[in-house]
């Protein structure tokens, strides 16, 4: 094993070293990928510890299973697979349990951490927070399918794989999901 620091180190690079077992390689790449797994989460659910939850749990299925994944230019696909799967695990245990609730006052507050300079930055954050509220509006099954399109730029082919269901069904939900959309942001289009 090498003792180096990986932060310079391309994506494969540390992932196939990861796979081999090096625990500073697999660090590394849970440090770059962490950020992208919490914003995807962020825009399937609008709890705020769940998002921080979903995220460890999709890391920790990352990090147990890396030596799974047979290529690894396919790391991104695979990722996605283990993110989705994590999420409809997720809203099925919810579903179960009873707590399927959908509170858009919480959603409303509007916690700006980053203050209003410069404007540019103020204006982007609203939207932001805009898209989300309309994203987490849509039924699971439209937001998961325009969010791995849109937000993960999927083609409709590993969307289809990802979530088990056909091509045609794919772009359904899209189209869909696209058309309500448009009408809850007519408005800021």
């Amino acid at each position: 094993m090498r003792n180096v620091d990986y932060k310079n180190d391309d994506l494969n690079m540390i992932i196939t070293l990861s796979q081999k077992g090096d625990i500073k390689a697999l660090e590394e790449l849970i440090r770059r990928i962490q950020k992208n797994v919490f914003t995807m989460f962020s825009y399937l659910t609008d709890k705020r510890q769940d998002i921080s939850d979903l995220t460890q749990e999709a890391l920790l299925k990352t990090a147990k299973c890396i030596s799974s994944l047979k290529d690894v230019d396919c790391f991104k696909s695979w990722l996605n697979h283990i993110v989705t799967n994590t999420y409809y695990d997720y809203t099925r245990k919810r579903a179960a349990e009873g707590k399927v609730d959908f509170n858009e006052d919480k959603l409303l507050e509007i916690k700006d951490k980053i203050g209003c300079e410069p404007g540019e930055k103020c204006l982007f954050s609203e939207m932001d927070k805009i898209i989300k509220i309309a994203l987490l509006g849509l039924p699971d099954n439209l937001r998961i399918a325009i969010v791995l399109r849109e937000f993960e730029g999927l083609s409709y082919e590993d969307i289809s794989k990802l979530t088990n269901t056909t091509i045609g069904t794919v772009k359904s939900r899209i189209s869909r999901a696209r058309g309500k959309l448009q009408k809850q942001l007519k408005e800021f289009i």
